[in-house]
């Protein structure tokens, strides 16, 4: 089946394979009679497929076994104010901004702590990351959140922050929603991460957190009881009625991501695509990447028009040509403009190649 080439930063484009399971078990999962969208969440046949799924995901990113996984809902937004909640204890938390998401992580949080900012890539427009050497880290910092790939902005933390060689003891909390499970996660620099799934694991819906055990039981006395990971872990994810499709599609995913060969083998599938695509920018003279190389997002890549021409036609003209090759989803964030083709782990090499393709005639076109 041949389908166009969805570079949507997502919700995202998902394995067809993962589509096609999906669809023929719709009206009977494993002779069960029921379809998952129909089954009670505390029945043995959900309970099999969610402990299923979060097997799976610690297998692949290698969680240790003293950090739990938490299936939520509510999105990297919500997590804005649940991770306050749960960790600040009402103290001083330190943000990095890199760009829109850190930025807004660190707005949600002055209602509950004080919001620290240790560090920002502003005076850079967010091109760069702040050297970590450069932090200005708060003595009584409860934790110190990153966004380690700014989705809108297209930079990325390659490694991420050693905190004790900068001299906190505080938690690292990392918002890694658009390149989970595209990449290894060193756990032991790592207290809490939490990814909206609609990006690179999944349909809209769930929210993965995962959470070193000594992080559980100091959630504010105002946090609701569906937001408070103590409570989530005892319950195994089901104190609340969990988003049980999307843990369903989440599973097919992880299983697919297996049969892949693991996050080793995505990750230099992804260094691959992210190069090629890097290498056509970088070699035009019509279209330009403003981040700095070595700090550039390999999940979702901003990049302009060095002419955009009047009212921007230059961009609606590329995207009428993207989408008549069946290229979609590429016009850019609407607070930055521009073009944006967002690479999880689901996009081909060969959408990429057809990509750079694309851009080839466009820029022939201007000469």
């Amino acid at each position: 089946m041949n389908r166009p080439y969805n570079f949507s930063a997502g919700p995202a484009v998902m394995p067809p394979e993962v589509l096609q399971q999906a669809a023929s078990e719709m009206l009977d999962w494993h002779g069960s009679g029921m379809g998952v969208m129909e089954m009670s969440h505390r029945g043995k046949e959900f309970i099999s497929i969610c402990e299923q799924a979060e097997a799976d995901l610690r297998e692949l990113l290698a969680v240790p076994a003293n950090y739990r996984i938490l299936f939520m809902q509510g999105g990297g937004l919500a997590e804005n104010a649940i991770v306050p909640l749960n960790l600040s204890q009402g103290g001083t938390a330190d943000f990095v901004l890199t760009g829109s998401w850190s930025q807004k992580s660190h707005k949600e949080a002055g209602k509950y702590c004080t919001a620290h900012v240790a560090a920002s890539g502003a005076d850079s427009q967010f091109t760069q990351i702040p050297a970590a050497a450069s932090w200005q880290l708060a003595a009584d910092a409860r934790y110190v959140h990153i966004c380690s790939n700014e989705t809108i902005h297209g930079v990325e933390f390659h490694e991420l922050p050693d905190l004790k060689a900068l001299g906190s003891d505080a938690p690292l909390v990392i918002d890694f929603s658009s390149h989970v499970a595209s990449r290894a996660v060193d756990w032991s620099r790592v207290g809490l991460a939490f990814a909206g799934a609609q990006k690179n694991i999944g349909p809209a819906g769930l929210t993965l957190v995962v959470v070193r055990e000594d992080l559980l039981g100091h959630a504010l006395a105002i946090c609701p009881s569906a937001f408070n990971y103590q409570t989530v872990a005892d319950n195994a994810s089901m104190y609340n009625t969990p988003p049980t499709y999307a843990i369903y599609m989440a599973g097919l995913i992880f299983q697919w991501l297996k049969a892949q060969g693991g996050v080793a083998a995505m990750e230099q599938r992804n260094i691959a695509k992210a190069q090629l695509l890097y290498a056509a920018i970088d070699g035009s003279s019509v279209f330009f990447n403003p981040i700095a190389p070595e700090c550039r997002s390999r999940m979702n890549v901003p990049f302009f028009l060095r002419q955009p021409g009047d009212n921007n036609a230059g961009y609606d003209a590329f995207l009428a040509l993207a989408k008549s090759r069946g290229l979609l989803q590429l016009k850019g964030h609407k607070s930055v403009g521009g073009l944006r083709a967002s690479l999880y782990n689901a996009m081909p090499i060969e959408g990429v190649q057809a990509l750079v393709d694309c851009m080839s005639t466009f820029e022939q076109t201007l000469a």
